[in-house]
């Protein structure tokens, strides 16, 4: 077996059907041409060696030194069968991955036997927690003979172990945030943003986790535990062996009210169409933001809400006169582009996008903000000028100038939050930057002049508008955040400073 077979688990996984490796060069891999993703560093020469193994056989290294190129065929146990491709070039060699499409059963009917030194391709090898990321399906040759699905079966949510669901007890028990495990050590949660030993017990993470999800690099799935809430959990190799991060999750969505936001927000879901972001750092809250935003639209009007998320999180709950469609990347839809397009034919009034990942997924929700609908989603990003930008800078300069307008013309409402540790009484409390896309405010954008955002936050008290640092002060002044906090939280320590003078004088 070589190591190469650990992506090749990943690419099945994540239904795709190319791996394209070199010397010096980041591996891709795509699903029938598209692009999938794959977070994996550049491979130097001896690396690619270690991956290949006794793929790169003597002679087939001779074979690419004189001839240029050599190919053969490869089976990954447990997998399926590859052909790889091997060719030099100037510095190094390229390797694709190639794995083979399954024959539709029509067609293995009439094809004729193999012959007996043919070994057969062995069936996928299916990991019910698996990259939540549907396979891709090729084109049909034609529509009475269906093409069979390459790779496994869509994953499904983690069912824990009386091990984890001990251990996440515990965690919601302590109002934790995020419990983390490592394989041979204590386990760790996350309260009011600060790590803490959960108890002196080691950690074995195929018990809690289960032996099957330590196959790959890393793995996504959701997890139902009773009597507790929802947890996204995330295992992943590391230098010192498995790891597990797993995000606590309350059952139900939190009320608008209940976050104790100090700007009001209700006002967002009754907007008749447009794109409202929610954005923030990982782990500053931005999905319970959204869900209370979502489950305040379905409490107020009569809608159709679908959900894209990765994976499902907090519980939503329909009114009488609303309906909920939820879909998990992975589980109901391929990805966020694929789920998006198909939700435009399902008839929404409010679309939750759990996140804006890339160009495709960001000009089918502001189409979607153009074509009357409410576009709720998040992105990573700091300040309300930067998720401007972020958007913009995520297509080439040629097309620059029209997303612009579209941003200019769809974009409702940008909120920015962190989330602080309180100066009394433990917890943490929320500050937030809410940008309100005024006339003024579409014209720097559509202008390309983000820069100036800022003195617009500054000047937009009365449109419901403030900047981070306002925000900030203001908690100060009224005791509830720490000075020290404050300026960690802040973009711009200067203007804080600032505003925390004037409120003293």
């Amino acid at each position: 077996m070589a190591r190469v077979d650990s992506l090749l688990s990943i690419l099945a996984q994540q239904g795709a059907n190319e791996l394209r490796l070199g010397t010096n060069k980041e591996p891709k891999m795509l699903a029938f041409g598209a692009a999938k993703r794959l977070s994996i560093p550049t491979t130097p020469e001896d690396t690619l060696r270690e991956l290949l193994g006794e793929i790169l056989t003597p002679e087939r290294e001779q074979a690419l030194k004189t001839q240029g190129r050599t190919e053969v065929l490869y089976e990954a146990a447990g997998i399926g069968t590859f052909q790889v491709k091997l060719s030099a070039r100037p510095g190094g060699f390229d390797v694709v991955f190639l794995r083979e499409a399954r024959r539709t059963s029509a067609a293995a009917a009439a094809a004729p036997p193999p012959a007996p030194a043919t070994a057969p391709t062995p069936a996928v090898a299916f990991s019910p927690i698996a990259p939540l990321q549907q396979p891709a399906v090729p084109p049909a040759t034609a529509p009475s003979t269906p093409v069979a699905t390459a790779g496994p079966p869509p994953a499904q949510d983690h069912t824990p172990t009386p091990t984890m669901q001990r251990l996440l007890a515990a965690a919601f028990a302590l109002r934790a945030s995020d419990l983390h495990l490592t394989d041979g050590q204590p386990p760790l949660v996350r309260v009011d943003g600060t790590l803490q030993r959960l108890g002196d017990e080691v950690v074995d993470l195929a018990t809690v986790v289960g032996a099957h999800i330590l196959q790959g690099l890393s793995a996504d799935a959701g997890i139902d535990a009773p009597g507790t809430g929802r947890a996204r959990l995330h295992v992943f190799r590391t230098s010192e062996g498995m790891a597990a991060a797993i995000r606590l999750l309350p059952p139900t969505a939190p009320s608008l009210a209940s976050l104790h936001l100090p700007v009001p927000l209700e006002d967002l879901v009754t907007l008749p169409h447009g794109l409202v972001l929610v954005c923030g750092a990982t782990g500053s809250g931005k999905s319970t933001t959204l869900a209370a935003l979502a489950q305040e639209a379905l409490r107020r009007r009569s809608i159709v809400l679908s959900t894209l998320e990765d994976p499902i999180e907090h519980g939503l709950t329909a009114s009488e006169t609303s309906l909920v469609r939820r879909r998990q990347i992975g589980r109901d839809a391929r990805d966020f582009a694929s789920g998006l397009r198909d939700a435009l034919r399902e008839d929404p009034d409010v679309l939750l996008v759990g996140e804006m990942r890339d160009p495709e997924t960001i000009g089918l929700a502001l189409t979607a903000a153009e074509t009357g609908h409410l576009v709720l989603s998040s992105l990573h990003s700091g300040s309300a000028a930067s998720a401007v930008e972020r958007i913009v800078d995520a297509y080439p300069h040629a097309r620059q100038t029209q997303v612009r307008t579209q941003l200019a013309d769809s974009l409702r409402v940008v909120v920015v939050q962190r989330l602080l540790p309180r100066a009394r009484g433990g917890g943490r409390i929320v500050a937030l930057e809410v940008l309100r896309v005024t006339h003024a405010v579409a014209s720097l954008i559509r202008e390309g002049k983000p820069a100036q955002i800022a003195s617009a936050l500054q000047s937009g008290r009365r449109e419901g508008m403030i900047s981070l640092e306002r925000c900030l002060a203001d908690r100060v002044q009224a005791g509830e955040v720490r000075v020290e906090d404050a300026r960690a939280a802040s973009n711009d320590p200067a203007s804080l400073s600032l505003y925390m003078t004037k409120r003293e004088a």
